[in-house]
């Protein structure tokens, strides 16, 4: 009996994470103001990252700049692109292309200034990371940073290549 209760919770478990696992229709502003959708986000059939970040977030910053340090060689390695959502109110919004500029991130950074994206997906906290596989599925969800922690990420990234 126990053995079918589980099966049971097993397979709705892997039904409500597949229902829930498409990203959310939110539309955002790109860094040069364009408009686009968040459900339309990809990387043409490969992985790709997604992280909230705010510029007055320090982890979020070192995370960022830590991913910078390696992104080339994780593009060249397995084609994965990093969409960066700014959480930053309308009031502060000036100050987040002075700061990817600054660092020299060579990411998509997307506006999200009321955290409407953010509230689809329930997060909480910040730094967030979402890996969505080449499908557009989320495969992989995380908050906060520690140094070295963008190797977990990158980990993922791989094997979702193979």
């Amino acid at each position: 009996m126990k053995k079918i209760i589980l099966s049971a919770l097993l397979m709705m478990t892997t039904f409500v994470e597949s229902v829930n696992a498409q990203l959310p229709a939110v539309v955002l502003k790109t860094i040069d103001g364009k408009t686009i959708s968040t459900d339309t986000l990809n990387n043409g059939g490969k992985p790709f990252i997604i992280d909230f970040f705010a510029t007055w977030c320090k982890p979020c910053n070192r995370e960022l700049s830590a991913i910078a340090e390696v992104y080339d060689e994780w593009k060249e390695e397995t084609g994965v692109k990093l969409f960066a959502v700014s959480i930053d109110q309308a009031q502060n919004i000036n100050k987040v292309k002075p700061l990817v500029d600054g660092n020299g991130w060579e990411y998509d950074v997307l506006l999200d200034p009321n955290s409407d994206f953010k509230r689809a997906l329930g997060i909480q906290m910040i730094p967030y990371v979402l890996i969505v596989d080449g499908n557009g599925k989320i495969v992989y969800q995380h908050n906060g940073y520690t140094d070295g922690a963008e190797e977990e990420l990158i980990e993922v990234v791989r094997k979702l290549v193979k």
